[in-house]
């Protein structure tokens, strides 16, 4: 049953997503503009890492499309309780998990379909990388949203209005971008900033995508990667699982 009730959330929202091609394509606008107009700065500069400066600069634009778009996937919530669409699924036998992990499942697809749009434009200008790279690359993006989609509908369930909703996710996701090292390497700063961003969670993810992209995959970086990105996703489906429960969502 709960595969089910999950396939059957899971394909009412893909279906909305579909229905709005241009939502589906405007959210990969961000990191395709940082990719025309900041990519080409970077080419040819030392900048510290194994490969070009497209395998550094993609890796990371991979997973600030997972962050910033799933991060705000909560809005959608907030807009359901307001039409009252959550309160019609609580009087319904579907399970509660499926309704959480058919939402974050199309978050998952729609940010993997993004990101392989991106990866394709990062070809036409010069990327040069290994098939098995970028696929690994495909799945810590789908493994961020899964984690921070289930986060960040937890916390629109507790939240009433979008005014409230959104200071909450830019608190959070710009000093995640800033001090994962998500544009440039955090080893061309200062030590006690390269210290300090081994404390954000996606700094090993970032790290693992980026020795996926030079072909290395038997490294620390790859492990301690896989490693976070599975804590952190077990750690947010249960979070976001708890509070649908006790929401009654």
């Amino acid at each position: 049953m709960l595969l089910h009730d999950t396939a059957l959330v899971y394909g009412r929202y893909l279906r909305q997503s579909l229905r709005s091609r241009f939502a589906l394509l405007f959210g990969v606008l961000m990191p395709l503009l940082y990719l025309l107009f900041f990519g080409p700065l970077l080419t040819d500069l030392p900048l510290g890492e194994r490969g070009s400066s497209w395998q550094v600069l993609v890796p990371g634009l991979l997973l600030q499309l997972g962050l910033f778009g799933a991060s705000f996937a909560g809005f959608s919530i907030i807009i359901e309780k307001g039409q009252g669409v959550v309160e019609r699924m609580r009087v319904t036998p579907v399970s509660r998990l499926a309704l959480l992990l058919g939402r974050v499942l199309r978050d998952a697809t729609v940010f993997v379909f993004q990101a392989v749009l991106l990866v394709l434009a990062a070809l036409a200008m010069g990327l040069r990388a290994p098939l098995a790279g970028v696929l690994i690359g495909f799945g810590f993006v789908a493994l961020l949203s899964l984690s921070l989609a289930s986060l960040s509908y937890a916390l629109a369930m507790k939240l009433d209005t979008p005014q409230s909703f959104g200071p909450a996710i830019n608190a959070l996701t710009m000093p995640s971008m800033l001090l994962s090292g998500l544009m440039l390497p955090m080893t061309l700063g200062p030590a006690w900033l390269d210290i300090l961003s081994h404390l954000m969670p996606f700094r090993y993810l970032v790290d693992a995508v980026r020795d996926a992209y030079v072909g290395s995959y038997a490294t620390a970086p790859m492990l301690y990667g896989v490693l976070v990105a599975v804590g952190l996703t077990t750690l947010a489906v249960t979070v976001g699982t708890r509070v649908f429960r006790t929401a009654g969502a």
